[in-house]
């Protein structure tokens, strides 16, 4: 068998040497098959976005440092998060595309909503997993640049990152984590990497070859967890992070890119999922991401906030307890 081209580690029980799963998880697949993705094709009513879709809180301008907490939606599922005196920044894509390159994918349909060169001074990064709408090296490569901000991820994603970046950047900081591993960025701030219901992949032969997960940060300001993507599965993977770490004190959920269902909900939940993933990991407050600004799935441009909208009355939460974030939306402590 060939040496897997990200990382190379004892076998666990969710890393058969090659691949990495979810133990006990049926819901994520391994491969997608030719009939599957024949039927995507053939049968999929993609709705069509507009070029332009502009957020009204456009050009934050945030504080260079914030002492509470502050979390501000840059675009998709990047966020600046601010606390305790530290600047964070979640899956950061200030490229054009969601895509390995300049001419072609996932257009934006609004710019970040924090320009680039507004940016506070940054001291870490947290990347959830590889795939280009999350990992974008343009990116990565231009915060070094400017901030040498380490970087934090998954296992396998480093060389990834080295090979990309370390070309222009040998000194690249990059901290990787297994599932439930623990990394302290300053006294009194750590992270943890979770387990998500997803799967990885830079291209048609590295599938799951490189680790993904969710952060949960301990912070002053309370317990913070960012679910870059996940699928909701049986819901149990979110009763088993409450039981062991406890119920965050905020969840910034994934509420975008599921439509059509038979075929995302492997991957991504859904907005009433979502409130059922709030609800079963027992958060006072959730904002919700991943939506708006890359079309990836075949749902119109604003169908989910109308769906959390619905999903929420269903489920009796007040509307003021899950916010649908839009680019440059500040919501803080």
């Amino acid at each position: 068998m060939a040496k897997p081209p990200y990382y190379s580690g004892p076998v666990s029980d969710h890393f058969d040497g090659t691949i990495f799963f979810v133990p006990g998880e049926t819901v994520v697949r391994r491969k997608g098959s030719i009939l599957t993705f024949a039927k995507l094709r053939f049968s999929r009513t993609r709705a069509k976005w507009p070029r332009h879709f502009p957020s009204p809180h456009a050009g934050a301008r945030p504080a260079a440092r914030v002492d509470g907490l502050a979390i501000t939606l840059v675009g998709h599922a990047s966020f600046l998060i601010q606390v305790a005196g530290l600047n964070l920044l979640v899956d950061p894509v200030w490229s054009n595309r969601a895509s390995p390159t300049r001419i072609a994918g996932p257009l934006r349909a609004n710019p970040p909503g924090i320009a680039f060169d507004d940016l506070p001074p940054i001291d870490a990064v947290l990347v959830t997993h590889n795939h280009y709408d999350h990992m974008d090296m343009r990116t990565l490569a231009r915060l070094w640049a400017a901030h040498r901000a380490p970087i934090v991820t998954p296992l396998g994603n480093d060389s990834i990152i080295r090979a990309d970046i370390g070309r222009r950047h040998r000194d690249v900081a990059v901290t990787t984590l297994d599932w439930h591993g623990r990394h302290t960025l300053a006294p009194g701030l750590a992270v943890t990497l979770l387990p998500a219901l997803h799967w990885s992949a830079r291209g048609l032969n590295d599938r799951r070859m490189a680790l993904w997960g969710s952060f949960l940060l301990d912070t002053p300001a309370g317990r913070i967890l960012h679910i870059g993507d996940t699928a909701f599965g049986d819901g149990s993977i979110f009763d088993d992070l409450r039981a062991r770490y406890g119920a965050p004190d905020l969840a910034i959920l994934p509420i975008g890119a599921y439509e059509p269902r038979w075929f995302m909900q492997a991957a991504h939940q859904n907005p009433d999922e979502a409130v059922q993933a709030m609800l079963r990991l027992g958060a006072r407050q959730a904002l919700g991401h991943h939506w708006g600004t890359f079309q990836l799935t075949d749902e119109p441009i604003n169908q989910p906030p109308v769906d959390l909208a619905s999903a929420l009355a269903t489920h009796g939460v007040d509307p003021g307890r899950f916010v649908a974030m839009r680019p440059g939306e500040r919501w803080g402590t």
